[in-house]
């Protein structure tokens, strides 16, 4: 049996306007590769916001029906621990696709997230703490699969569901956490970690982290295919190729990274002022990727500049922008001398690259603050940005000072349900 996995597209995410179709080229490859296998996971973070605008939806459909035209090379779902919609049993009938709900979906209680929508529609089906097992040809793979939960609760969901290896298949674990020491955002402490995940899956595959990563955990294969969209602009993400992952099944697993070959390239480059022309420098990085590579797309750039504040003028930055207009994307950052700003700084421009929802940049501005303030530990942020968007002011202040503690059977009821 073989099985592709791919992860991370972050439809609808546009740093600029000349990445906002990047999303969408870079999945429709990967999914063209993918054509050729028995079964499609997708490890969440399939769109960029919990709310994707309709033109994203527009051209996210294009990409995920392609499996629809292809006829199922005989695999079978034999066994689901969900109740199957009709029209998801009759999608059965093409190229299966399997889903996770990633944390840039993840909606409230009760409100549908987009992975939902699209098994509504009868393109995938949709896993959340449950399993389904397929067969070809006498191999039995089984899938379980946990969507994207708040990281403080993650182990504690894990550990609820606590999904145990089926006998006489091939079972794989598929998650989308942050799993220490693998950490996508600092924002919020995972609660998994290498040595705490259940044991005795043959495979343990990861979304959520931007990089991949494959290594060997007490004889469980443990692998993370990496995103196939730049989103974050770290230097972690200029050193390797995105991919996804073919897997190849028999009596064991092999896996293999395949990489995208029409992405745009990523550059990330360190600038420490010396004496003589900034700007004379800045260009001579920028011109060496430019002029001397054989790119198809205008290249990425991120350049990130140390030395005092007044050396590095915004103008002259500006300046390269315009003249460098059309042959590359740069991104600039500015490392300033006080510590405690450029982590500030820092913080802010990781959530605007992010291209975060207003919502979601205030709830992690709420998560910074009340951290600073050591109120983190007292009641889920989440909640209480909540009571705030919904004009509670007096009551989150009285949580706040320990006069009212109304959220605990709150937290407790949510471990399962998040």
């Amino acid at each position: 049996m073989k099985i592709s996995i791919l992860s991370d597209f972050h439809f609808g995410f546009a740093y600029t306007s000349e990445l906002e179709n990047d999303s969408f080229e870079n999945a429709e490859e990967a999914m063209e590769k993918a054509l050729d296998s028995d079964l499609i996971l997708l490890g969440g973070d399939t769109f960029d916001t919990r709310l994707p605008k309709t033109q994203t939806w527009a051209n996210a459909i294009k990409v995920l029906t392609k499996p629809l035209l292809k006829e199922n090379t005989g695999v079978k779902l034999i066994e689901c621990t969900k109740q199957l919609k009709e029209i998801s049993k009759k999608t059965l009938n093409h190229l299966p696709v399997i889903a996770l709900h990633g944390n840039h979906e993840r909606r409230a209680k009760d409100e549908i997230n987009p992975v939902e929508v699209l098994e509504n529609a009868g393109i995938l089906i949709y896993l959340h703490c449950q399993t389904a097992v397929f067969e070809k040809d006498g191999i039995k793979v089984a899938i379980h699969g946990m969507s994207a939960v708040s990281e403080r609760f993650a182990y504690n969901v894990l550990s609820q569901w606590n999904p145990k290896p089926l006998p006489n298949c091939i079972n794989i674990l598929f998650l989308h956490q942050n799993i220490d020491p693998y950490v996508y955002s600092p924002l919020e402490p995972p609660t998994l970690n290498l040595s705490n995940l259940p044991k005795g899956f043959d495979l343990i595959v990861d979304g959520h982290i931007h990089t991949q990563t494959q290594e060997s955990i007490d004889n469980t294969n443990f692998i993370i295919p990496g995103s196939l969209t730049i989103t974050q602009f770290q230097k972690s993400e200029a050193e390797i190729e995105k991919c996804f992952v073919r897997l190849d099944i028999d009596k064991e697993v092999k896996a293999e990274f395949v990489p995208l070959e029409k992405n745009r390239k990523f550059f990330y480059e360190e600038i420490k002022l010396e004496e003589g022309s900034v700007r004379e420098q800045i260009e001579k990085k920028i011109s060496d990727i430019v002029y001397t590579r054989n790119l198809t797309k205008q290249p990425i750039i991120r350049l990130r500049i140390a030395g005092k504040e007044t050396e590095v003028l915004d103008q002259e930055l500006r300046d390269i922008e315009r003249k460098y207009s059309g042959k590359a994307v740069l991104v600039f950052v500015k490392e300033l001398e006080s510590p405690e700003i450029t982590e500030k700084i820092e913080f802010l421009r990781n959530l605007r690259e992010q291209k975060l929802s207003t919502e979601e940049i205030g709830l992690n501005l709420l998560k910074k603050n009340l951290e600073e303030f050591q109120f983190e530990s007292v009641f889920d942020y989440e909640d209480t940005f909540k009571l705030l968007t919904e004009g509670e002011v007096d009551k989150t202040f009285n949580i706040l000072i320990g006069e009212q503690k109304t959220l605990t059977q709150i937290l407790r009821n949510s471990l399962v349900n998040r």
